[in-house]
């Protein structure tokens, strides 16, 4: 299953289609938006046009100079073709796109391509090829390489997937990212390459490897309670002023752990939504946090599967 949207913004900018044979058209300035590329392989005009095609006449209608933020669509049929086709061919053009600071990576929705089909590589890439970059958000987990890089600028980084491979977990979280404010990851589950354990969170958890993180996600997760277990008692959490813990596989033990734990009472907001507390659990949790200001999501309380319990119990997005 999947539930991730096309982006409607990126960075701050709205999101735009950039369209071929449109050249008469208004189009906004090349800083304003996020421009998105994309073909439809699918589409009446099948075989018409290539990706590459697309962005060669993106990059000769739109200045690419001022280009703020790419937003790389469909590249073709990407349950064939990986990433690196689409990338390799940003990176050869980063001499024109000198303002370039964000990129998201597989901007596809199911109707395209279930998240756990999308075929991805070493986006580490567009980071070596762009010392300026401050956004990185990619979608999908399958052949996903994150191999640890250094870079000054990266302020986020989201990792969108219905399995996230225990190695770029690692490569992550051994990269150099003194920047890093915001940090996202969507672990997923196992049947669909999601192979990272407790440990492998460790250095995050922490508190030592990124000193400016102000916002953690550690969603879509079926180790949703050993997480919540390990965050009472992670240092990291004393930096952050908003922590995310949704879309997994959440249950009354795991929220009992966050509440034993150290106080949240710092935070802004604690984001737990697609969950499977109880009522009363959810009352404690609210009763906990929120006279101190901090807003919880509790929304979209779920049912396990066929009434197996703990068992049933089922992340928003897996295939």
């Amino acid at each position: 299953m999947s539930d991730a949207d096309r982006l409607h913004e990126l960075s701050g900018l709205p999101a735009v289609d950039f369209r071929r044979g449109t050249e008469g058209a208004a189009r906004p300035p090349a800083d304003a938006v996020a421009w998105r590329v994309s073909v439809d392989p699918y589409g009446p005009d099948e075989g018409s046009a290539s990706w590459e095609e697309e962005f060669d006449a993106f990059l000769e209608a739109v200045d690419p100079s001022g280009v703020r933020a790419l937003i790389i669509g469909q590249w073709g049929e990407s349950y064939e073709e990986t990433s690196a086709y689409p990338i390799g061919l940003v990176v050869a053009a980063a001499r024109r796109l000198t303002s370039l600071t964000a990129v998201f990576v597989g901007d596809l929705v199911m109707e395209e391509a279930e998240i756990s089909w999308i075929e991805q590589s070493d986006v580490t890439a567009l980071l070596t090829a762009f010392p300026d970059l401050t956004h990185l958000g990619v979608r999908g987990g399958t052949d996903l390489e994150f191999p640890p890089v250094e870079h000054g600028s990266l302020r986020e980084l989201v990792i969108e997937s219905g399995g996230l491979p225990a190695q770029a977990v690692r490569g992550v979280l051994d990269s150099g990212f003194p920047a890093l404010e915001r940090l996202e990851l969507w672990l997923g589950v196992s049947a669909y390459g999601g192979d990272a354990s407790l440990p492998d969170l460790a250095p995050l958890l922490a508190g030592t490897r990124f000193p400016r993180l102000r916002h953690l996600g550690l969603r879509n997760s079926e180790l949703q309670n050993e997480i919540a277990a390990a965050i009472g008692s992670a240092p990291v959490v004393a930096q952050l002023r908003s922590l995310d813990l949704s879309n997994g596989t959440l249950g009354d033990e795991g929220a009992a752990a966050l509440l034993e734990g150290q106080p949240l009472t710092h935070l802004a907001s604690l984001d737990l939504h697609h969950h499977f507390l109880t009522e009363p659990m959810e009352g404690r949790v609210t009763a906990a946090l929120e006279p101190h200001g901090v807003s919880v999501d509790l929304s979209d309380r779920c049912e396990p599967w066929d009434n197996r319990g703990a068992e049933g119990r089922y992340t928003a997005v897996s295939e």
